[in-house]
């Protein structure tokens, strides 16, 4: 039986869509890339440096979606790229431990630290974001012995079962409520409430707070836009948990080393404990924390973490089981490190700069063409939401005019910028958009807020 398979690449984003929909669910192998929120042809990208990727057709775009945010440096980094050359010369992966994981474990245990506190004190590398929240959760039931899990309405932490609910991002995007397959027991067992709503997270505590295992927050919200906690919210997340013995658990996946080098709890905790005490010790620590994206600097790593007490009751310590032929990959351990190693102060300093002229920019061009909008900011992370007054939730963020973002971003690609193909999405920067390359971007933004206040609501 010959194999008639085509191995010519295809010459056109079209003939590469329909190719991959021939083998790929929807084409794709991650939602969003499927363009269904905002239609059209999705980019098929075969190269990325710097601030550009390149489709197969040839064509460079800025890049503000950045592989959803490990790129902080940039793309192709040399240093990162020679650091991975070097580890895959030396093996792929070997299915036992390597000096670089202790390392990397090292040197985020001293990126997360504010004053005196450094609240990882024991590292699990694993591979994705998902896993690591899913372990975060079964770590967290296993130290309390209690079943159910709290969670806003918004929040994205992973696609495991009991995440799904009213999880913001790609079911946003998708107008899913949640996912087929998911069982109601397992639905049942997580309890999902209104995010910066104090009253209803006292409610939910105060009625389940015996049978709560952990409550789970993203940081700071960015998976139903950029939407950041009320003052002293997260404060008051790890506070009331703590209260009814529950633990805490911080879902820095998309926040933790991009917006600054002690992720959106540095920037927080350093914010509180200045603004009431004048010090900087940090007022407030969540048990857990899960990272990804640049903590594996574009490759396939994650982790969780928190202290010893907690940590080690991971097996092979403790009675809670979590293991992966992958986890601690040397070659993705390499990337992570070199990203982590070169993201000094100047690339924090370059990364908030650029967002705040970008924000700016992009807001001055919507008011101009009176497109009713908000600016939403967690660090250098931030998006747009349709509507007159900031959201503060879920339900506020779903009520905007999105439809206004289809001929936004669509504007933008053409103008050879390629934005987030969703209205639930963060932008993100790197240190790789120079001054140059911020002047294109804002050449662009007229004509796509024109097009956005030409934007008719679908009947």
């Amino acid at each position: 039986m010959s194999d008639t398979t085509s191995t010519a690449a295809p010459a056109t984003n079209q003939q590469s869509f329909e190719r991959a929909r021939g083998v790929l669910p929807g084409g794709v192998n991650s939602p969003v890339r499927a363009f269904g929120s905002v239609g059209g042809t999705p980019r098929f990208y075969v190269k990325a440096s710097g601030s550009y990727v390149t489709d197969v057709e040839g064509r460079s775009y800025i890049d503000l979606v950045n592989s959803w945010g490990p790129a902080i440096l940039g793309h192709a980094h040399p240093e990162v790229i020679d650091a991975v050359q070097q580890a895959a010369s030396r093996g792929l992966g070997f299915g036992a431990s390597t000096p670089a994981e202790t390392e990397l474990a090292e040197l985020v245990r001293a990126r997360i630290s504010v004053g005196s506190v450094s609240p990882i004190e024991r590292l699990r590398l694993v591979s994705t974001g998902t896993e690591a929240t899913m372990t975060a959760i079964r770590l967290a039931r296993g130290a309390t012995g209690r079943r159910l899990l709290v969670k806003f309405a918004g929040h994205y932490h992973g696609h495991s079962d009991g995440l799904l609910a009213e999880a913001g991002s790609g079911l946003a995007t998708l107008s899913m409520p949640g996912s087929a397959g998911v069982t109601a027991e397992t639905a049942a067992q997580t309890l999902v409430i209104e995010y910066n709503n104090v009253a209803a997270l006292e409610q939910v505590f105060a009625e389940h707070g015996h049978d709560i295992a952990g409550i789970i927050f993203e940081a700071a919200a960015a998976n139903m836009g950029v939407l950041a906690p009320q003052p002293g919210f997260n404060e008051t997340i790890v506070r009331i948990a703590h209260e009814h013995g529950a633990l805490a658990i911080s879902d820095e996946v998309l926040t933790g080393f991009r917006v600054d080098p002690a992720g959106y709890w540095g920037l927080d905790a350093r914010a509180a404990a200045t603004a009431t005490t004048g010090d900087t010790s940090a007022r407030w620590v969540p048990d857990l924390f899960t990272f990804g994206k640049v903590i594996g600097g574009g490759m396939p790593l994650a982790a969780l973490g928190g202290s010893a007490r907690i940590m080690e009751l991971l097996a092979p310590l403790g009675p809670v089981y979590q293991a992966g032929t992958l986890s601690g990959n040397p070659v993705a351990v390499a990337a992570g490190l070199a990203t982590l190693r070169l993201a000094d102060d100047a690339v924090y300093s370059r990364l908030n700069q650029v967002a705040e002229t970008l924000s700016a920019e992009t807001s001055a061009a919507l008011s101009a063409e009176g497109v009713e909008h908000v600016v939403q900011h967690a660090g250098n992370l931030f998006s747009f939401a349709f509507t007159a007054d900031a959201p503060l939730n879920f339900a506020e963020v779903k009520a905007q005019e999105g439809y206004r973002y289809a001929p936004f971003f669509h504007s933008m690609l053409e103008s050879g910028v390629s934005l987030p193909p969703s209205v639930f999405e963060a932008w993100f920067v790197s240190a790789a958009h120079d001054d140059g390359v911020v002047s294109k971007i804002v050449e662009a933004l007229p004509a796509a807020a024109k097009a956005a206040a030409a934007a008719s609501a679908p009947q």
